[in-house]
């Protein structure tokens, strides 16, 4: 499967400067069309009634294309038209002139719904240009149509959504569908974006993009980590995949590194080793026997170890900062979750070590805890995703995941994804620990941090969404219950291996 790339609007308006001239049949019309498809895909019957509210600007222009095409293929278009017609762009004029050529009227304000309602609501009012927040007139408007009970459908992006952010400062469309055109924008992956688009349609236009110009990121998919999905060899034994150690356990958190171990252990590293700070704790998982337990100290003494992750109920004690020092000094490949990355955070001794380490460490935090590293607020953060995860990897020289509602990818060369998989009841305690397991797993097993992130991350994700689908959960789903589905997720990935031969 190819891996869609993203584009922020800039780069989206420099492709469109270099496709659009002798384009044919033009962008809009071409963007109009496919969106009309999608609406009598959504919209079976012909004769459904159909808001049309089309803006100021060219994102008007691809509506006013879908309401010729809707009303001559039979259905009842009526189309909401506040803005000066004089003063549209050319090829939003154009359109809006063949709208009208075509027999069809505009209303200024938004048309009484016919009895029964609409049954489908198109929002052509802004596009991705927007930069201000939406408000009175627009706003009103915006307010009702997403108040409709009919479908909803937003042409490019939700009106009022930041497509570099996911960010709405003001009013904006509620969509149940979204067709975005040409390429995917962060905005709509990421932050509020998913929320307000609902499901997701790429109409690519004919146009290559990536032929056009580079993309600056991606989507996750398992092509960017295909390399390694390889079935095991026959003749291997545990040694072949690697010791994961999990360093955490404080009293009264001991439970978080046990999650983490387990996740390892699902994800097939050959020994999975945790290392607790709670001396009280029980030095066995009656769960899972298979985890290995030490001391804190003595497993960071440990020779030979695969991957390391630090950060599961580790607490922020003297003891705690001096386990981290102690890891970012080796040169075992490490993961820094929850705790350990508070106490980097706070010191810029450990900030430095992370920096200068040779092997790149994968960091995995919240908003919150990302704030604290970049010295910044969760409002910060969260105003621009991509641009965070971007700095903390330049920062820290390090693979980052900044998690959440399309949890951003970021490394330390400039490079950044986001991944798709995931949903709402993952949004619970533990959850993280979980995903510090699969991806210590993957590095124990020799994967390159670039690809043990992603895969963990895509994996961690598709692992929840597998999950409620076969329990049809919206909220309940519990972090351990997470490693066992993640462990069927990767063994569909793999090929099957040859059936065994003897002589």
């Amino acid at each position: 499967m190819p891996v869609p790339p993203i584009y922020p609007v800039a780069a989206i308006r420099a492709i469109e400067a270099l496709a659009l001239p002798g384009a044919a049949p033009p962008l809009m019309e071409r963007a109009g069309a496919a969106a009309a498809t999608l609406a009598m895909a959504l919209l079976p019957d012909p004769g459904a009634p159909v808001l049309v509210a089309c803006g100021p600007g060219n994102n008007g222009g691809d509506g006013f294309v879908v309401a010729r095409r809707l009303h001559a293929a039979g259905y009842r278009v009526s189309v909401a038209f506040a803005a000066d017609s004089t003063r549209l762009p050319a090829d939003a004029a154009a359109a809006h002139a063949g709208w009208l050529a075509f027999g069809g009227t505009t209303h200024s304000t938004l048309p009484t719904p016919p009895e029964g309602g609409w049954a489908l609501v198109i929002d052509a009012l802004f596009g991705i240009g927007l930069q201000r927040p939406i408000e009175g007139l627009y706003g009103d408007w915006i307010a009702q149509m997403s108040a409709t009970p009919g479908l909803r459908l937003a042409l490019d992006i939700p009106s009022g959504l930041d497509a570099d952010t996911g960010h709405y400062p003001g009013a904006c469309f509620q969509a149940d569908h979204t067709i975005t055109f040409i390429a995917l924008k962060p905005g709509l992956l990421t932050l509020d974006g998913p929320d307000q688009c609902g499901t997701l349609h790429l109409a690519t236009l004919d146009l290559d993009a990536e032929a056009l110009a580079p993309a600056p990121g991606h989507t996750v998919r398992p092509a960017l980590f295909a390399g390694q999905l390889q079935p095991r060899r026959r003749n291997s034994h545990k040694g072949s995949y690697g010791d994961a150690a999990i360093i955490g356990g404080a009293p009264g958190m001991v439970g978080a590194a046990l999650l983490a171990g387990r996740a390892a252990a699902y994800l097939g590293a050959g020994r999975v080793l945790v290392g607790l700070l709670d001396p009280a704790a029980l030095a066995v998982d009656l769960q899972r026997p298979e985890l290995m337990f030490r001391s804190a100290d003595a497993l960071l003494d440990e020779a030979g170890l695969g991957a390391l992750a630090v950060g599961p109920g580790l607490g922020q004690s003297d003891a705690a900062r001096a386990l981290v020092a102690t890891a970012l000094a080796a040169e075992t490949p490490l993961v820094l979750d929850a705790d350990a990355l508070n106490l980097v955070a706070g010191d810029t001794t450990l900030q430095a070590a992370l920096a200068a380490r040779p092997q790149p460490a994968v960091l995995t935090p919240h908003p919150a805890e990302a704030a604290r590293l970049l010295a910044c607020t969760t409002a910060a953060i969260q105003a621009d995703r991509v641009a965070a995860a971007c700095a903390l990897a330049r920062r820290y020289q390090a693979w980052v995941v900044l998690k959440g509602c399309g949890s951003v990818i970021a490394g330390p060369n400039g490079a950044w994804w986001i991944n798709t998989t995931g949903n709402p009841a993952m949004a619970t305690a533990g959850m993280g620990d979980v995903l510090s397991g699969l991806v210590c797993a993957l590095l124990a097993r020799g994967w390159p941090p670039r690809e043990a992130l992603l895969a963990g991350v895509h994996l961690h994700g598709l692992a929840g969404d597998s999950l409620c689908a076969e329990l049809g959960l919206d909220t309940g789903l519990l972090a351990d219950d997470m490693a066992g589905a993640a462990r069927r997720v990767l063994n569909q990935w793999l090929r099957p291996p040859p059936p065994p031969s003897h002589p």
